[in-house]
């Protein structure tokens, strides 16, 4: 039988159109199950034998999978837990869940914002991610950071701290704090209250680098550094609300907005905070701060992401109480109108352009507005006192002082990323740009002191002005990372800085003792190495390396308290560390292990000279030699346990300061054991309910640089439960759960003990309802829950 030739065209287009009427076009979105953000480059691949089809998601985690009769796909991305899913729908939601094992975990303050494992990472870092601080539910920053092996913030009340990372409990510029890889604060001007500004609300995740890091981020990256990361638009719409108070005092108001609209992303989010009537005297505050973003994408491979942080806080300013007070449980205090008040003002502009899959720029604009005002209780000294070896002065009368320290920050970050061919090569490159103009002043205050209760009552202003001065901050610098892979487990990074520090010194008043130096410029700079490799012996376990150095360039105050200007250099640390990772148990048993021995040198101390006055140098040197270890276990599938903690030792070297010589000591405030425990169930017929318990640790320490006292340290538990329904929340934390009576912070000196009181037993409880709810995704199966 014969077919025509206008037949056979007929049916072979027939035959072409059933075919592609077989192809199904699946579009969707991958999302972050925790925080709802976007995940980019997440793949799906048919789960059909024998089908090859896939796709990646882009930058709005669309993706868009074109297959012939697929059902169904997994879906994998590093640092989740890969899903297979059902391709019946078009338009659906994946929520990825993140990975609970430890070597899958994506950090970004390795090499400077770029997402990387944490095992191809030679440095110590740890993640506190979304899921971790959404379970703790946290008033203040320490409450989380404290989860960390090594790090001990200490409170200071009303989110004021002091910090120890690989030093003792200090208030010294040897921390550096980021928000997005930006540091906080300008150089030259540290504050060690600066987490306080932070905004909890709108912090997804944090990244804690112990060891130095100046090769990266410059200055003031001694102990560690500290990046909160902020959160981006979601892709679907957010409304979070909630509400929380305690037993003694706080009270507590959260919001978060979040959606993407086209090309659009918006997030709002914030608290305000309220402290009165607390269980020590005359220790109220408030905090308001208000974090709001705003990213428009021009392409995917253009963006353009704006940031700015509103913060106005005030804080009663108690201070520490002596041991009379702290042996007898009072809860008295002598103040009654010191302070502390913060406004601060902080907003960048990032532009990124990823040039193709191999190269990528991003260029940031930043500015800063921040005063700390202050009637300091530590300036409150009485007139009555010892001199010589009798007392003499009023005992009606005190000595204080009002002041203020204000800065604006103007400043420019470029870096450039590019992946080379060659061995796997990454180079990134950048510069910084800062200039800061800073003013200082101060005003002598008379304080009227009541002789029975030992209150101060009031004080009078004076036209006594002590300090007056303004101060220039310009730092420029360089700095490049490169990483190679020579074998095929062997991954080797090297860093270099180049920091120049320009700072021009305008004293309004005539220079004395009081009122500071006169009139100058002081130059600085200083080149930082950093050399590492990791050593992955399989996908469960490795090893990894490093020498670093960083530095810290003098503090204004540092350098123009007096008549004369010292001839002081940036304090120089020399860091050697070793550690390793191992999954003993995949995602059942994980460890980490880190030793390090950093070495402080030119560290500036006060120096009593000849003619009996003092003077700042160079000429102090420390040790600080100890091993960090962290447990993360989930023995059975509903309970999770985990355990960080440190052995150190700090010892004064080559010190003598104001004539007294601490050689061969401890470092005060430096405790040789600490640890953070915790364990969490979850019952999985109960889903939605948590109940955790967690035990911090801190061993005993010297409170005196001569070691003559010392504090025994303190154990405290914390009890958390909640319990999440659809959109509501609500959740109790216990802190100090059997009311141990401890000080965070105990000191020693030529005025006696001070104690800084912990909380006692307070009850938190909270209730949250999130509106992201509404949208619900697809249902999804998971593939075993192995991580990717």
């Amino acid at each position: 039988m014969s077919i025509s030739y206008k037949g056979l065209v007929l049916a072979i287009l027939l035959a072409g159109g059933q075919a592609v009427s077989a192809q199904q076009v699946i579009k969707g979105k991958i999302i972050d199950a925790a925080t709802k953000e976007a995940v980019q480059g997440a793949t799906l691949h048919c789960t059909q034998e024998g089908c090859h089809c896939g796709c990646t998601t882009n930058a709005s985690g669309e993706f868009e999978m074109r297959c012939t009769d697929c059902k169904s796909a997994t879906v994998t991305s590093i640092g989740y837990v890969k899903q297979t899913v059902s391709l019946s729908e078009t338009g659906f939601i994946v929520s990825l869940t993140p990975s609970a094992s430890l070597l899958q975990e994506v950090v970004l303050s390795a090499n400077r914002g770029e997402a990387v494992q944490r095992s191809q990472a030679p440095v110590a870092i740890a993640l506190l991610s979304s899921k971790t601080i959404q379970d703790a539910r946290p008033t203040t920053a320490d409450q989380v950071l404290n989860k960390v092996s090594g790090v001990n913030m200490v409170n200071l009340g009303n989110e004021q701290h002091q910090m120890s990372i690989r030093q003792p409990m200090t208030t010294k510029s040897l921390f550096l704090y980021l928000e997005d890889g930006i540091p906080v604060r300008t150089t030259g001007l540290y504050n060690h209250n600066a987490l306080l500004e932070m905004n909890l609300a709108a912090t997804r995740s944090i990244e804690v680098i112990k060891g130095p890091s100046s090769s990266l981020y410059g200055s003031e990256a001694i102990g560690g550094v500290v990046n909160f990361i902020t959160a981006a638009p979601s892709a679907v719409p957010v409304v979070k609300l909630s509400v929380q108070g305690n037993d003694i005092g706080y009270r507590r108001g959260d919001l978060m907005s979040s959606l993407s609209a086209g090309k659009w992303g918006f997030v709002v989010s914030g608290y305000y905070a309220d402290k009165r009537n607390g269980f020590l005297e005359y220790s109220d505050y408030h905090k308001g701060t208000l974090t709001g973003r705003i990213d428009y994408r021009f392409s995917d491979k253009t963006s353009l992401s704006n940031s700015l942080t509103w913060l106005n806080y005030y804080s009663d300013m108690a201070g520490g109480i002596d041991s009379t007070m702290f042996a007898n449980r009072s809860f008295k205090n002598p103040q009654t109108f010191t302070y502390r008040k913060v406004d601060a003002l902080r907003y960048h502009s990032t532009l990124t352009q990823q040039w193709n899959g191999n190269s990528k720029t991003t260029v940031s604009l930043l500015y800063r507005n921040n005063t700390i005002g202050q009637n300091p209780a530590y300036r409150v000294k009485d007139d009555y006192r010892k001199q010589g070896t009798v007392f003499a002065g009023r005992k009606d009368l005190a000595h204080g002082e009002i002041n203020a320290s204000s800065f604006r920050s103007y400043s420019l970050i470029a870096q450039h990323r590019q992946n080379l061919q060659w061995k796997n090569a990454v180079f990134i490159g950048g510069l910084t740009i800062d200039r800061s103009p800073s003013t200082y002043d101060a005003a002598y205050i008379r304080i009227k002191k009541d002789t029975l209760s030992k209150k101060y009552l009031s004080y009078q202003n004076t036209d006594s002005v002590l300090t007056n001065y303004a101060t220039g901050l310009n730092n420029y610098a360089a700095f490049a990372n490169f990483e190679f892979s020579p074998a095929k487990k062997l991954r080797i990074v090297a860093s270099l800085r180049y920091d120049f520090f320009h700072y021009k010194f305008d004293n309004h008043l005539a220079p004395s003792a009081f009122s500071g130096s006169p009139d100058t410029t002081s130059n600085f700079q200083r080149l930082s190495p950093k050399l590492g490799f990791t050593y992955n012996f399989s996908r469960r376990s490795g090893l990894y390396a490093n020498y670093s150095e960083g530095f810290v360039p003098p503090q204004v105050s540092e350098l123009y308290t007096g008549v004369k200007v010292p001839n002081i250099k940036p304090s120089v640390f020399y860091n050697y560390e070793i550690g390793g990772w191992v999954e003993i148990i995949q995602n059942r048993l994980s460890a980490d292990m880190s030793a390090y021995q950093l070495s402080g040198t030119n560290e500036i101390v006060s120096i009593k000279l000849d003619d009996g006055s003092f003077s700042n140098q160079n000429a102090g040197r420390t040790s600080h030699k100890g091993i960090e270890a962290g447990i993360n276990a989930t023995p059975v599938k509903d309970i999770s346990f985990r355990f960080g903690g440190a052995y150190s030792k700090h010892r004064f070297v080559n010190y003598v300061e104001k004539g007294i010589s601490y050689n061969g000591n401890e470092m005060s405030n430096a405790p040789n054991w600490m640890y953070n425990a915790e364990v969490w169930y979850k019952p999985s017929y109960v889903k939605g309910l948590r109940i955790g318990a967690e035990m911090q640790h801190i061993g005993s320490y010297f409170v005196d640089p001569q070691n003559t006292a010392r504090y025994g340290g303190y154990d405290v538990l914390n009890l958390r439960a909640g319990y999440r329904v659809r959109g509501v929340e609500i959740w109790l934390n216990v802190l100090n759960a059997t009311n141990r009576y401890y000080s965070y912070i105990t000191t020693k000196s030529s005025f006696g003990y001070s104690y800084q009181l912990a909380e006692p037993r307070n009850f938190n409880l909270g209730l949250s309802y999130d509106f992201a709810n509404l949208f619900k995704p697809v249902k999804q199966k998971r593939s075993g829950g192995k991580g990717q």
